[in-house]
């Protein structure tokens, strides 16, 4: 009585080959490898300067600036104007001018009315953009 192993020269084997795999493995590994530093993109970044210069704030000579003061006075660039001329020295000013901007700062004891009449004299002028600056 004797048992049989099946030991035989032409036995199949089941045993899955993994050198292949391996080798793809590897192969796309340096792939990648090679292609991820070429495809970074730099990105381009301006940072602030650490130790800025401080700079005075000046006014743009191009802005006017029209103050409404106390008692129905009126200044445009710190220069008096008169209520009755203001309109014809709005006008001559923003003629010959392209952009049409300015400013109106209103004194805190004025009347509101006053400011805004002084913005319909801007505004018939032909002054297109209005600004209140805070106070």
């Amino acid at each position: 009585m004797g048992m049989s192993t099946g030991g035989g020269g032409n036995s199949l084997n089941n045993d899955i080959n993994v050198t292949p795999m391996i080798d793809v493995l590897l192969v796309l590994l340096i792939i990648f490898m090679m292609i991820i530093p070429m495809s970074r993109k730099a990105i381009d970044t301006q940072l602030p300067d650490p130790n800025p210069q401080p700079v005075a704030p000046t006014v743009v000579p191009d802005q006017i600036v029209l103050e409404v003061l106390p008692d129905d006075k009126y200044a445009i660039n710190k220069e008096p104007v008169e209520k009755a001329a203001m309109f014809k020295r709005l006008k001559d000013i923003y003629d010959p001018r392209p952009e049409k901007i300015i400013f109106i700062k209103g004194d805190t004891t004025v009347k509101y009315a006053n400011v805004i009449w002084a913005m319909d004299q801007a505004r018939g002028a032909g002054v297109k953009v209005i600004g209140v600056p805070p106070k």
